[in-house]
């Protein structure tokens, strides 16, 4: 417990989660700290591209083996069983409707890539190697929960919600926009470009994509510390007791289950503590784009304030410490 608290300290006085803190604060405050929408959008395609490059790199240098592909597998079952879980325990607990419960559930088997690169460098501070391939079970795991979540919904009423413009929440369009959605097609698209070029493509675009990293997290944090403080100023009203401490308690419960899969995979401390994070953390793009347009029922207010503003300062300020700590610690790493 001594090391979780330990890394706990040192991630809160890193100028990455500093910065976080400011902008929540900020929010909270009711500064007028913003970052132009546009710039926000521009610090999210570089960590994306940068994150992906990588890990495509890293496995073009080891190869494709059998791990790579029962971790990828494991990914995409993790993500279409934690919502399972998620809306069970929600149904039992509060007094969340059927709709909004998967739509939450949905978040919450989802990942959000955020809180995966936040972690990695985390690791890359402390020194501690991961998987390249992790990347790719990040991208696995973006799409599974939200077609569970879609189903749970479906299952209230026995068809499927659907939008003003009537058409079906799983039709061929709806899985059109959420195979195709922005992150994940930057995040894939980069890591195939790093696993054609290899190492050589990397070491040519290191001064890119290498040391200037941490800066541009530092700021994107800085602009997602005011977007969760707006999210919780706005919308804890709309959130019983129950709903937030099941947004503290779900983190834990799915990193146990990505802790559990990682060391059965054999996997280094550091994936597992990435496993952990990925199956721990809770998607605020991915899966509320696709709930607006499959799930016009359920509420924003609900599944974005829980995920973005509970459940992502969570992970970032206490939740990544103590996977990276229990990773360590199982592993021996």
């Amino acid at each position: 417990m001594s090391d979780v608290f330990a890394l706990a300290g040192q991630n809160l006085a890193s100028p990455i989660i500093l910065s976080f803190v400011l902008g929540f604060g900020a929010a909270l405050a009711r500064s007028d700290l913003s970052v132009p929408e546009a710039v926000a959008k521009a610090l999210s395609l570089y960590l994306l591209f940068a994150i992906g490059f990588k890990g495509g790199a890293g496995v073009a240098e080891h190869g494709v083996h059998s791990v790579l592909v029962m971790s990828m597998l494991a990914g995409a079952i993790l993500s279409a069983g934690i919502p399972l879980i998620a809306f069970t325990l929600l149904r039992a607990i509060s007094r969340l409707d059927r709709v909004n419960a998967a739509a939450v559930a949905a978040h919450y088997g989802s990942i959000s890539i955020v809180t995966f690169v936040a972690a990695t460098s985390v690791l890359a501070t402390k020194g501690i190697q991961a998987e390249g391939f992790m990347v790719a079970v990040a991208a696995v795991m973006e799409t599974p929960a939200i077609f569970v979540g879609l189903l749970l919904a479906a299952h209230a009423s026995a068809t499927v919600q659907t939008t003003a413009g009537g058409r079906n929440g799983l039709d061929k369009d709806l899985i059109r926009e959420v195979a195709l959605n922005g992150s994940i097609v930057i995040l894939v698209g980069s890591f195939v470009i790093g696993w054609i070029t290899g190492p050589a493509g990397l070491a040519e675009i290191d001064p890119f994509i290498g040391a200037p990293f941490k800066g541009v997290l530092t700021l994107f944090l800085l602009d997602m510390g005011l977007v969760a403080g707006r999210g919780m100023r706005q919308g804890m009203r709309h959130l019983s007791p129950s709903v937030v401490i099941f947004g503290l308690v779900m983190p834990l419960i799915g990193a146990a289950l990505g802790t559990a899969t990682g060391m059965a995979l054999g996997l280094s401390a550091g994936g597992v503590a990435l496993f952990a994070t990925l199956s721990g953390s809770a998607s605020y793009i991915a899966v509320p784009a696709a709930m607006r347009v499959a799930l016009p029922a359920a509420e924003p207010s609900i599944y974005l304030t829980l995920s973005l503003a509970i459940t992502f300062p969570f992970n970032l300020i206490l939740g990544i410490p103590i996977y990276v700590a229990v990773a360590t610690a199982l592993t021996g790493g």
